[in-house]
């Protein structure tokens, strides 16, 4: 079989610690990127990327974000919604002010603001921690949403209180406002969920991820073995809320195009993004791009199966679609609370293993 350690050999110890240390998974990594960079923009059109790929990358980056501050350094966040809306004012703000700089620098200080936020909303968890830090992050949804819909600055004192993304231009193509390629788009927002996935895979792979981890299984033995639980908690607060800045201000600019924000960014929005971890698996990028994926795809699925093809009403089927998201859920935590990442690993090696049973 091909999907062997044999012949892999290691002759220093970078080649060891690899990301992907078998070669077929290295490949594999390659020809995903490939594809996504070099053949999906030549293929797809405007109903697949506004219906499932912008979607997908934007709330693959939002779970990158939750998981790292719940999975890898567990600390409770029910606010995500909330940090998506700063993300998303963030740039819009950065948007009218200064029009003459690239829309990459406006999303990346966006993400910026956003994990300045989180830290100071993150304060808390030095002193509470589970049931009560999630109640703390439930409270900056609901501040936050209010915030922005009671001080018209924040949306340029518009008589709709809605913001509306300016149209704007990366090296002369137009990625913002509804003359925007549908390739462009999506072109713009892999560029992101490419970088977010490589920064977090590295982060959780070294120290200040060891130290996350620390904290996650332990906090005072953490302490006691010298990881500052300060600094861990906040670091990953800040990483947390500068990915989901991110996401936020991506699914403002360049997928909705208009946003009133107790609609696009209430607590429905924290839910789904947590349901995505929580499906995908805690504590693993794979498992965020998988839960992203699957919730994403669902409502596609279920509506092309029970509406086209079945003849269901619409609404039978969006209640439909909550039954199995709320069934799966429960059954992840019961059966496999790493959801499907573990399902890949164990996939994985009984791969590595065939046809031996042990």
């Amino acid at each position: 079989m091909f999907y062997r350690e044999a012949g892999d050999f290691k002759a220093s110890y970078v080649e060891d610690s690899q990301t992907f240390p078998i070669k077929f998974d290295r490949y594999r990594y390659y020809a995903v990127l490939a594809l996504a960079f070099g053949v999906i923009p030549f293929l797809v059109n405007d109903y697949w990327v506004n219906a499932i790929l912008l979607p997908f990358l934007i709330y693959a980056i939002a779970a990158i974000g939750l998981n790292i501050l719940v999975g890898y350094c567990g600390q409770v966040s029910l606010g995500t919604g909330g940090f998506m809306a700063v993300g998303a004012y963030a740039c819009y703000k950065l948007m009218t002010a200064f029009p003459e700089i690239s829309m990459f620098i406006h999303v990346l200080l966006a993400g910026g603001i956003t994990g300045l936020v989180c830290v100071l909303f993150g304060l808390p968890s030095l002193r509470i921690k589970g049931f009560y830090l999630a109640v703390a992050t439930l409270a900056a949804q609901f501040f936050l949403v209010w915030l922005f819909n009671r001080v018209p600055w924040f949306y340029n004192y518009s008589a709709s209180g809605q913001i509306n993304a300016p149209e704007r231009e990366v090296f002369g193509i137009i990625i913002t406002g509804p003359h925007a390629p549908a390739w462009a788009t999506y072109m713009f927002c892999l560029i992101f969920l490419t970088f977010c996935a490589i920064v977090a895979r590295n982060l959780t792979r070294g120290t200040q991820g060891r130290s996350w981890m620390a904290i996650r299984d332990m906090d005072i033995a953490a302490e006691i073995i010298g990881v500052n639980p300060m600094k861990a908690k906040m670091t990953a607060f800040a990483v947390s809320g500068f990915f989901v800045g991110i996401s936020g201000a991506l699914f403002f600019s360049v997928y909705l195009g208009a946003v009133e924000v107790g609609e696009a960014f209430g607590i429905n929005k924290s839910f789904l993004v947590l349901f995505m971890v929580i499906i995908g698996g805690l504590g693993s990028i794979f498992g965020s791009f998988a839960g992203a994926a699957f919730l994403v795809l669902l409502p596609v699925v279920l509506k092309v199966v029970g509406v086209d093809m079945l003849g269901w009403p619409t609404d039978i089927v969006a209640h439909f679609q909550l039954v199995i998201v709320g069934a799966l859920i429960v059954t992840f935590l019961i059966l496999e609370p790493h959801g499907l990442a573990q399902l890949w690993r164990v996939t994985k090696e009984k791969l590595r293993l065939w046809p031996f049973p042990h």
